[in-house]
């Protein structure tokens, strides 16, 4: 396979590189920690006492951890490595 200014295999490590930055980003945001709060920091409403228990450091109830679990994360689209493919988009 014809790769231009690419050296063989550039492709095969640029995909390697992208699945290892998203696992070790994934692996960082561990969750709540710490102390958890007994009124919700969005709403104000008291948060169960089971939910405290079952999720150390948690500071919403379950309705807004619910709305903002729907919302759609938004992350920067910025290919560092450059590729043609990515600056088409």
């Amino acid at each position: 396979m014809a790769g231009g200014w690419a050296k063989d295999g550039a492709v095969s490590e640029q995909i390697e590189a992208s699945i290892n930055d998203e696992l070790a980003r994934m692996r960082a945001t561990k969750g709540p920690t710490g102390e958890s709060l007994t009124h919700c920091a969005d709403c104000d409403e008291p948060i169960p006492e089971a939910r405290r228990k079952a999720l150390p450091g948690v500071k919403l109830c379950i309705d807004c951890a619910s709305d903002r679990d729907a919302r759609p994360e938004m992350r920067g689209g910025i290919n560092r490595r450059g590729s043609k493919d990515s600056q088409l988009k």
